[in-house]
């Protein structure tokens, strides 16, 4: 396990498959019936992108439309629709034809949830017959797959840029504490080995005060959802798992008691915490050491802990890959949302698919994956060498992303996965970010306030971590979660 290194050549990643393929029906179509640069098709995208990531988007758009858009007789334009749940709201209620609802746009950003309710009303365009075997190899597999709603070899999502999750460190504060413990970075490896990092720093904390029971906490997580379903995936147990678009949730007990034990009682206790929106915010407070993020989010981690009006110091950062379980495979998170097609006709659908194939070549979909905090899509371009050499020739280009990518490309060649799309989907995984969560945080504060009536936390916490108080909650959460997917 190395921190920011440059050494890291992920074979799996780096390896270009090269394999012959026919035309598809619509591209010999498209030789008979070409793009007309005399009276161009104009090409509307949706996004959710904002900020810096707008800026680089548009900055792409305006070169396609000189060159290669001004070549074919393809015009593309922008909009931005806020925020994520804005963009799925705005797609849907297009698609659903509501009043006062604008027309869906030719090309749109989307998570394979809200692409599969859109399919679901016939009205996504499949990209397969555009692409021959020789364009669908250049891609990531699992990339790719993530569109293949069915199973099929059906494409209704192309990715675009991705990424997955980091462990993400203020090396400074760490460096202190490893240094009078023992501990080691290798520790990070396994779940396991987080939890009993955090008991420790936790003791370490409370033995620098006269007070009892006043450690402070470690590591936090951003997404309860990905550390249950990557989770249970790594144990053996899909928790969605999906057969022809149904889900049938496979809740092992074992399973889910090791979930519980590597954050519920960690968390209880105090070596674990969850303040602020995301866990970046602790660690700029210096109420965290350690969090698992996404790899997209190393911009935001903080250049220097804030303790007070009058005192705060510069820290360093360091990224790991994502973490297991010591008996589980490796398996971490496939995330960031790809573009989809609105089925139109013929004329329409090719050109998005030539702008579509023209951002995903290697030098525009390298820049534009850096330049929003991602990573590339294909197998050349998704390398070490080559992202690194990109990045160090752009302007700005984020000391922290080059630090955490080895960590990111690592955990992508070790496994990453992402559950099928499923009707109601975004309603489970809300049960998977809420129940467990709120439980840990709902009983902590019990613990709290025992604890500042004189109480020992020890002894407070062994009255919640029962074996009833994990079954209640499990019976909950089963219950939650099957009404989700059988509604």
């Amino acid at each position: 396990m190395r921190i920011g290194t440059r050494t890291f050549v992920a074979a799996a990643l780096s390896a270009l498959l090269v394999l012959a393929g026919c035309s598809s029906p619509q591209e010999q179509a498209a030789t008979e019936q070409k793009l007309d640069p005399a009276n161009p098709v104009q090409v509307e995208v949706w996004t959710y992108y904002a900020g810096h990531q707008q800026q680089a988007f548009e900055d792409l758009i305006a070169d396609f439309n000189a060159t290669k858009g001004k070549e074919i007789g393809v015009s593309v334009t922008h909009a931005s629709q806020g925020g994520v749940n804005d963009l799925a709201a705005a797609v849907t209620a297009s698609a659903e034809e509501l009043v006062g609802s604008a027309p869906m746009p030719s090309i749109f950003l989307s998570y394979s949830d809200t692409a599969f309710v859109i399919d679901g009303m016939g009205k996504v365009a499949d990209l397969d017959p555009y692409f021959t075997a020789e364009e669908k190899n250049a891609f990531i597999d699992s990339f790719l797959a993530e569109g293949d709603f069915a199973g099929d070899g059906g494409l209704k999502v192309l990715p675009i840029s991705k990424a997955t999750e980091t462990i993400q460190i203020n090396m400074t504060d760490w460096e202190v504490f490893a240094q009078e413990t023992g501990s080691t970075l290798d520790e990070f490896e396994t779940i396991e080995g987080i939890t009993a990092l955090a008991q420790r720093y936790y003791e370490w904390t409370d033995a620098q005060t006269p007070e009892a029971d006043d450690g402070k906490p470690f590591f936090g997580r951003d997404s309860i959802a990905n550390y249950l379903l990557t989770g249970s995936k790594q144990l053996g147990h899909e928790l969605f798992a999906v057969k022809d678009g149904v889900c049938t949730p496979d809740i092992d007990k074992d399973t889910m008691r090791s979930l519980w034990d590597n954050y519920y009682v960690p968390f209880v206790n105090g070596y674990f915490s969850a303040e602020g929106r995301y866990r970046s915010d602790a660690i700029k407070t210096g109420d965290l050491v350690s969090y698992l993020g996404s790899s997209s989010s190393v911009v935001y981690f903080p250049s220097e802990v804030t303790v007070d009006d009058q005192t705060s110091y510069p820290i360093e950062f360091g990224a790991l890959e994502a973490p297991r379980f010591a008996e589980g495979v490796a398996c971490a998170p496939q995330q960031g949302a790809g573009f989809v097609v609105t089925k139109s006709d013929e004329r329409t659908e090719l050109a998005c698919v030539e702008f579509l194939k023209w951002l995903t070549e290697k030098e525009q979909n390298t820049s534009f994956s850096i330049e929003a905090g991602y990573i590339p899509v294909t197998k050349e371009a998704c390398t070490y060498e080559n992202i690194a050499a990109a990045a160090n020739e752009m302007e700005e280009t984020h000391e922290n992303y080059l630090i955490n990518l080895e960590a990111t490309l690592q955990t992508v060649s070790d496994g990453v996965y992402a559950n099928a799309p499923f009707e109601g989907g975004v309603e489970a995984r809300v049960v998977l970010e809420n129940s467990l969560s709120d439980k840990a945080a709902a009983d902590r504060a019990v613990v709290v306030e025992a604890v500042a009536a004189g109480e020992g936390r020890e002894e407070a916490v062994a009255r919640l971590n029962t074996d009833e108080n994990f079954e209640a909650w499990l019976e909950s959460f089963t219950a939650d979660l099957m009404a989700t997917v059988s509604a």
